[in-house]
Order: C-alpha cells, then sequence, then structure tokens
C-alpha cells in the first residue's frame, strides 16, 4: 500500500479544487427539477467547472462520458448522464463528481429528492448524510482506518439498511483513486493509522434492501440486485494535525 502524503503546496490547490467542487453539486443539486434531465445537468456542471479553472476529473476516466455520475433510485453509482433520462417526482438522485484543479483531485457525492419523495428514500438520505458526517467526527491523526469503517456500518445497519460491500470509498489527491480503499464495513483488518497529510473520499454507499448489484448494458452503471433504492453520500477529507478538515464543504 501506498498512501500518498501531501505537501503544503498540494494541500493549498486540494483547497481551491475542492471549493469548486463543493459549490458545482451544490448548483446542480439546486438545478435539478422535475423535467429536467441528466445530461443538461451534467452541461452545467462541465461548464461551470471550466469557467473556475478546474477541470472535470470523470470526464474520459476510463472511457467515463460524463462530467458527473447520475444515479436515479435503483441505480447505486455510475450513472451516465442522457438526455433521455428525465427527472420524475419522487426520484432519489446521487451527484457524484469530481475536480482536478493544477493536478489535484477532490471528489465529492450528494444525494437528493426530487420533489416529493416517500419516506423510505428521506431515511436513506439522512443516514447517508449522518454516516459520512460520524465518520468525519472521529477521522483524526493515531487512529486506524477501520475505525471509520466501523462508525459507517454500524450508522447503515441500525437504520435497517445493507452495505453495498463491493462498492468503497479511496485515497484521493493525485489521482482520482489512490491508497487506501475505505471499507464501509469492518472487515477484520484494523487498516492502516491515520497521519497528516492524507487525504481521504469517504463515502458510504448502501441499499434499502440488499447488499448486492449488478451492472447494467452500457458497462457503467451499476444497480441493485432487487430494484431496491440506493444512496451515496462523499466528502474529501485532509487529515490534520488535530484532527480533519473537509475540502469539499458545501454552503
Amino acid at each position: 500500500m501506498n498512501i500518498v502524503i501531501k505537501n503544503f503546496e498540494e494541500i493549498i490547490l486540494l483547497h481551491e479544487s475542492g471549493k469548486i467542487l463543493a459549490e458545482t453539486l451544490q448548483r446542480v443539486s439546486d438545478l435539478a427539477k422535475e423535467g429536467m434531465s441528466t445530461l443538461e445537468l451534467d452541461i452545467f456542471a462541465e461548464k461551470f467547472i471550466r469557467e473556475q479553472g478546474g477541470i472535470p476529473a470523470f470526464k474520459g476516466y476510463h472511457g467515463f462520458p460524463g462530467t458527473l455520475c447520475t444515479s436515479i433510485n435503483e441505480e447505486i453509482v455510475h450513472g451516465i448522464p442522457r438526455a433521455d433520462k428525465i427527472l420524475k417526482n419522487g426520484d432519489l438522485l446521487t451527484i457524484d463528481c469530481g475536480v482536478s484543479y493544477k493536478g489535484l483531485i477532490t471528489d465529492s457525492a450528494i444525494s437528493i429528492g426530487i420533489g416529493e419523495i416517500s419516506k423510505e428514500k428521506e431515511n436513506l438520505i439522512k443516514t447517508a448524510d449522518e454516516a459520512l458526517s460520524k465518520a468525519i467526527d472521529i477521522a483524526k491523526p493515531g487512529i486506524h482506518l477501520s475505525e471509520l469503517s466501523k462508525v459507517i456500518e454500524k450508522t447503515i445497519k441500525t437504520a435497517g439498511f445493507h452495505v453495498i460491500k463491493d462498492l468503497t470509498g479511496h485515497g484521493v489527491g493525485r489521482q482520482l483513486h489512490e491508497d487506501p480503499i475505505i471499507l464501509n464495513f469492518f472487515d477484520g483488518n484494523p487498516g492502516p493509522i491515520l497521519k497528516p497529510g492524507m487525504t481521504l473520499a469517504i463515502e458510504p454507499i448502501f441499499s434499502s434492501k440488499t447488499s448486492e448489484m449488478r451492472e447494467l448494458k452500457d458497462r457503467w452503471t451499476l444497480v441493485t440486485i432487487d430494484n431496491s433504492c440506493a444512496v451515496q453520500s462523499e466528502h474529501t477529507i485532509l487529515i490534520t494535525e488535530n484532527g480533519n478538515e473537509i475540502l469539499t464543504k458545501r454552503q
């Protein structure tokens, strides 16, 4: 495992990357309404990121065609923005995005409801945000990475939901995906000890009824095996001397 410790200059650029990404996700989530296509959201996001001096980190990554991953209801992650994918009242939408600024990358996701959503979908979103927040609250130098995994798993299970075990958080910064892998459950391995200068993309990902998934014919979109709803919430954080800082914190 090669965990990259970021230097002072890189951290300054990561702050700028995170600021652009946070504002992008805030604006896109404000824009997302019934009747809009996910492609419209994607076009807006790419234009905004580039206007701020950033580059969409997902676009072209292993051939992915979008700036955003837009996943609706049973779609867990990697939903491709499309002109014929129209948002409907009651949809649960996850918007995942990455920004590269002068070569330094941050990654963040938000899940929102479109119009009036069910209690179950409300609870999924609330639980995702809570699991992420609780993991960030304990992230500091000297603790094992698995402590974050434990608190994420406990929060999800207590709500009666199911961790999608094959999908994980990760290190981020010089690359979109770096070591370490951040599980959303405890596998018995304490994992590496957190140190100042580490940058981590923490992202609880789970569904209402299953831990299993399948891939659609587009070879990107992952959906729950039983078509139950899924959710994701994500921030990039920097481990500091005394704790951590959320680099992608929205207003």
